[in-house]
C-alpha cells in the first residue's frame, strides 16, 4: 500500500505539472487564435480524448450495473443534466480565464485562478457546510496575497487580473456543481459531456465574435493540443487515477502545486518575471491555499482550471 501511495503521489505531481504549464500553452495560443476559438478547440479535443479513457477505466475498474431499466434511464438523464450544467459553468470560467491571460502574466493567472480553493468553502456556507478557523485565516491571507498580486501602488486593478478573478469565482461554482452531480453519476463520463458542451457553446461565440482561420489553427496546433490532450483529457484522467486510495487532503495539497508550477513555467518558458511585491503575494496565496485545504475531510473533486 505504501508503494501505491508513492506512485499515486507521483501521478498527482505530474498532473500538477501538466496543469501548471498549461497556462503557458494558453498564453502562447493567444498569439494565433482568439480566446473563444482556443477554448472551443481545446474543449472538443478534451472530450474526444476522454472517450477512450472512459473505455479503459471501465475495463480496469469496472462500473456498477444498474439493475432496473427505469433506474438506468434516470441515471442517464442525470448524467446529461450534470454534463450540461458543468459544461456551461466551465465554458464561462474558461473564457474569462482566456481573456484574462491576454492581459496578465502566466504566474499571476495561475495564483489568482487558485483563489477558487478559498472561495469554494465560503460558498459552501450557503449549502450548510461550515468553515473551520484555518479557512478564515486562509481567506485573510489570500485577500492580502491578491492585493500584492493585483493592486498597483496607485490602487489600480489590472484588466487581466480582474477577468481572472471572475474566472476563479466561476470555477468555484463549477466545482460545487461537480460536487453535487458526482454523487449520482460517473465523474469521467460527466466530464466528457461537459467538454463537448463547453466546446459547442464557446464555438457559437467564436462564430459570432471571432473569425477563425484554418491557417491560424494550424499555427497554434502545439499549444491547443497540449491544452486539449494533456491538460483537459489526460490531466483529468490522471487526477482520477492518482486520487484513488489517497488521503483527499494530501491529494489536494499536491495538486495545488500547479499554481507554483505556473510561475516557474512562465519564468522558464516565457521569461515572465514577477516583482518582489508579486512574489510576496504568491507566498501569501499559497499559504492560504494550504490552510484552506487542511480542514477538509471530503474532497470536492472536479477538474482543475488549468
Amino acid at each position: 500500500m505504501h508503494s501505491r501511495q508513492i506512485r499515486n503521489s507521483l501521478i498527482l505531481l505530474l498532473t500538477a505539472v501538466i496543469w501548471g504549464t498549461a497556462f503557458v500553452a494558453q498564453s502562447v495560443g493567444m498569439d494565433y487564435v482568439g480566446p473563444f476559438t482556443f477554448t472551443c478547440v481545446r474543449s472538443l479535443i478534451g472530450g474526444v480524448v476522454l472517450i477512450p479513457c472512459i473505455a479503459l477505466l471501465n475495463r480496469l475498474g469496472g462500473q456498477p450495473q444498474v439493475r432496473a431499466e427505469k433506474g438506468k434511464d434516470k441515471e442517464n438523464k442525470k448524467l446529461v443534466l450534470g454534463g450540461v450544467c458543468c459544461g456551461l459553468a466551465l465554458c464561462t470560467a474558461s473564457c474569462f480565464q482566456q481573456f484574462g491571460i491576454l492581459y496578465t502574466s502566466v504566474g499571476k493567472a495561475g495564483f489568482i485562478t487558485a483563489f477558487y480553493i478559498i472561495i469554494v468553502p465560503i460558498l459552501g456556507l450557503f449549502f450548510g457546510k461550515k468553515c473551520g478557523p484555518l479557512v478564515w485565516i486562509g481567506v485573510v491571507l489570500a485577500l492580502g496575497g491578491l492585493y500584492f498580486l493585483c493592486m498597483t501602488e496607485s490602487l489600480y486593478l489590472g484588466r487581466g487580473d480582474a477577468l481572472v478573478f471572475i474566472c476563479a469565482c466561476l470555477f468555484s461554482v463549477h466545482i460545487l456543481v461537480i460536487d453535487y452531480f458526482t454523487r449520482y453519476v460517473d465523474g469521467v463520463k460527466m466530464s466528457c459531456i461537459q467538454f463537448f458542451v463547453c466546446g459547442i457553446l464557446s464555438g457559437a461565440a467564436m462564430l459570432v465574435f471571432e473569425k477563425p482561420e484554418l491557417g491560424q489553427l494550424l499555427e497554434a496546433w502545439k499549444p491547443i493540443l497540449y491544452a486539449g490532450v494533456l491538460s483537459s483529457g489526460a490531466g483529468y484522467t490522471l487526477q482520477i487515477v492518482g486520487q484513488k486510495d489517497m488521503n483527499p487532503t494530501v491529494a489536494s495539497l499536491i495538486l495545488s502545486l500547479e499554481s507554483v508550477v505556473s510561475v516557474l513555467a512562465g519564468l522558464l518558458l516565457l521569461n515572465q518575471r514577477l516583482t518582489s511585491r508579486e512574489l510576496a503575494g504568491c507566498v501569501l496565496m499559497f499559504t492560504a491555499i494550504i490552510l484552506a485545504q487542511l480542514p477538509q475531510k471530503k474532497n470536492t473533486g472536479g477538474i482543475s482550471p488549468g
